[in-house]
């Protein structure tokens, strides 16, 4: 990993973030969202768990209108909070529930690349 900031430091580690871009209809967006947020809290309990955030497009004409990112203390942490039967079935439902179709992108990614201010 390239790392540029302000303390001179490099200190890879083990962590990996997980991003889930989602094509949904504007005016399912903020059940969507409140549905997100529960599984979110489930997952907040789970080891390894560093944090998470949903990123609201500012124009409505966005292909992606929401954006997770969440942050893990590795990739196996990821694979087994995910892994929980609760989360799984929320998960379906929350897909389900919808009157039309929410299309999530997800994946878990290393950072390469790491800027911070001076």
């Amino acid at each position: 990993m390239t790392t540029e900031n302000g303390s001179g430091t490099d200190n890879p580690d083990s962590s990996v973030t997980f991003i889930n871009v989602f094509e949904i209809a504007a005016d399912e967006l903020d059940a969507f969202v409140e549905k997100w947020e529960q599984r979110a809290r489930l997952m907040r309990d789970k080891p390894g768990f560093i944090d998470s955030r949903m990123h609201r497009a500012r124009s409505s004409d966005s292909r992606f209108q929401l954006v997770n990112v969440s942050h893990w203390e590795s990739q196996e942490a990821w694979e087994a909070a995910t892994a929980d039967p609760d989360f799984a079935s929320r998960t379906r439902a929350a897909r389900e529930e919808t009157k039309q179709p929410v299309t999530p992108n997800p994946a878990v990614y290393d950072v390469v690349v790491e800027l911070t201010a001076p």
